[in-house]
């Protein structure tokens, strides 16, 4: 099978999702860089020292380590970071095409689905023998994992290091799914949510009772349909609901590993239909695919936005503004909302260690001090400075448990952006490997802040009514449980490399463009139109070229079970 693969390969973005992380520019110079070296100048691990760093997502709270996160992280470790974001929300494509055109790169690099670019540039440094003389916190943490920072089967270097993802990771609670309103909840007796009809009935029944919230247009339903954010709320919800496992653009058969574009499954197709039901009722929003992600936060921010299918991170700012004027009841719950009920959510489905990560480029002319800083930063005591922050200021201990004070907590859970602002909480979480939710330190204290009793203290009272009438303690229990599902073989395809030359990414971009341009047209047209509209979408996909695709990408799935499992997958 390996000889089936392309020779140069890259990472393309296939499923949207957006980190809270720091970024950076950079004034390196690749021509003197130390690219055949995993050396460096490398003095006392703690003098000080700058590195440049970019990074894929927009950090809007960053304020140049000057939190009391980062000046610790600076006292602690001697590094301070000359950072620059994406600030376009646009995953750093443009950012990262300039620098694989230029040769100009920072220091460390979060690349997310561009690392590709990086990669066939030869940006990146081979990180393979840093991690194992200067490492041991990074290859603690990974443990059995290590194969899994491959970059692929046929190139087996290690580009970057996953830390958008948290090793042993438990799952407390549920943050996706469909999400209504905790006032429509509860004015209508808090009904069963459980299929898309659900869902409808409830926002038709209160959208008739409530024209208005607040002397403005209710509106039953949105979308965030602007660039990339579409395959959050609009189209993996296709495959999400008729119960796809969330591949991005892809399903995955469990048992052959064959991959089709996911709109070709003939279930999905009336998950689409249901969506075009919805617009054609006036339940969605005329709006949804013509307005931008300002719009669309901004409707949510005014309370009148009933309900939504997302994720909360992709909504939270709009969330968290609620939260801070006192509206709780204008938040939302999340329910594992389904075509049918032959169907099950799949987000709690394990997916093992595999994300986005942290790359060091060859124009660091200190990698090993480098390495030495992430590997602090993936220490015990960098984790819990990244996840808790500094003792006495964001927690104490208490009779040997961490504690957050109520007041902290209070500032954290209602006015979050400016905790995160002046406090550094979740602006470094990318700068290191992590253990994940419900593992234990060594003084018996949760790595993390997201553990049960914390996440019942920082819910609202709206949710704690609402999760009582459902007799629910968090939002996971709604939802099919993970030993229900096996662990993903292939991991997260939205970080697997695709190929950067050849047919792939002529074809994957003329899919691409089908798909956001019939999908939107589809939603929009007349329920009589509907069929024809589809049929003809289907038609135009592989008119494109999408079964060669498919058939490319399944091999290169298999060629990564293969890697992660071991197994001889023919």
């Amino acid at each position: 099978m390996k000889d089936k693969l392309p020779k140069k390969m890259g990472v393309a973005l296939l499923a949207g999702l957006l980190l809270v992380s720091a970024g950076c520019s950079n004034s390196g110079d690749s021509s003197s860089a130390n690219s055949n070296s995993t050396e460096g100048n490398s003095g006392s691990d703690t003098e000080p020292i700058t590195f440049t760093f970019f990074g894929a997502d927009a950090s809007p709270n960053w304020n140049k380590m000057q939190d009391d996160v980062g000046k610790e992280i600076t006292a602690r470790t001697g590094v301070t970071l000359n950072a620059e974001f994406d600030v376009g929300g646009g995953g750093g494509q443009e950012k990262i095409a300039m620098m694989a055109a230029s040769g100009d790169y920072p220091d460390i690099i979060f690349a997310k689905g561009e690392i590709g670019k990086l990669v066939d540039a030869e940006a990146l440094i081979d990180l393979t023998d840093l991690i194992d003389k200067h490492a041991p916190n990074i290859k603690k943490v990974m443990g059995d994992n290590m194969n899994r920072m491959k970059y692929s089967l046929d190139n087996q270097a290690i580009y970057s290091i996953p830390t958008n993802v948290g090793v042993d990771e438990q799952k407390f609670d549920a943050t996706n799914g469909f999400q209504i309103q905790h006032r429509v909840l509860k004015e209508l007796g808090y009904p069963e949510v459980r299929t898309v009809k659900d869902f409808e009935n409830v926002l038709k029944e209160y959208y008739a009772k409530n024209p208005t919230t607040d002397g403005q247009p209710t509106i039953p339903f949105t979308v965030n349909a602007d660039g990339w954010k579409s395959m959050i709320t609009v189209t993996n919800q296709g495959d999400i609901t008729t119960g796809g496992a969330n591949d991005g653009e892809y399903y995955v058969d469990p048992e052959t590993y064959e991959t089709k574009l996911h709109y070709k499954k003939p279930e999905e197709k009336e998950y689409f239909r249901w969506l075009n039901h919805m617009y054609n009722e006036g339940l969605l929003d005329k709006d949804a695919f013509v307005q931008k992600d300002d719009q669309y936060k901004a409707k949510i921010s005014s309370g009148r936005v009933l309900g939504l299918t997302s994720v909360e991170w992709e909504y939270q700012d709009a969330e968290n503004a609620l939260k801070t004027a006192g509206k709780d009841e204008y938040t939302y719950a999340h329910f594992p909302v389904t075509l049918s009920e032959e169907y099950k959510d799949h987000a709690m489905q394990a997916v093992g260690v595999d994300g986005y990560g942290i790359s060091i480029s060859t124009s660091c002319k200190d990698p090993v001090r480098a390495i030495k800083f992430l590997d602090w930063m993936s220490s015990e005591e960098g984790q819990v400075l990244r996840n808790w922050g500094i003792e006495g200021k964001q927690y104490n201990v208490e009779n040997g448990k961490r504690v957050i004070p109520a007041e902290i907590l209070d500032q954290k859970v209602n006015d979050n952006a400016n905790f995160t602002k002046q406090t550094g909480i979740g602006l470094y979480s990318i700068l290191g490997v992590r253990y994940g939710d419900g593992v234990k330190d060594s003084t018996d204290n949760y790595y993390t802040t997201n553990f049960p009793e914390q996440i019942l203290a920082e819910y609202s009272e709206a949710e704690k009514e609402s999760l009582a009438a459902y007799n629910a303690k968090t939002w996971k229990d709604l939802f099919p449980q993970e030993d229900e599902f096996p662990v993903k073989e292939w991991g997260a395809l939205y970080n697997m490399p695709v190929p950067t030359d050849g047919s792939y990414q002529v074809i994957y971009q003329k899919t691409q463009d089908i798909i956001q341009k019939r999908i939107p047209e589809a939603i929009l047209t007349s329920k009589d139109n509907f069929d024809k509209v589809y049929d003809d979408f289907i038609a135009e996909l592989n008119k494109a070229g999408a079964e060669e695709m498919e058939a490319e990408y399944t091999e290169l799935v298999k060629a990564r079970v293969a890697l992660f499992t071991g197994k001889d997958v023919q």
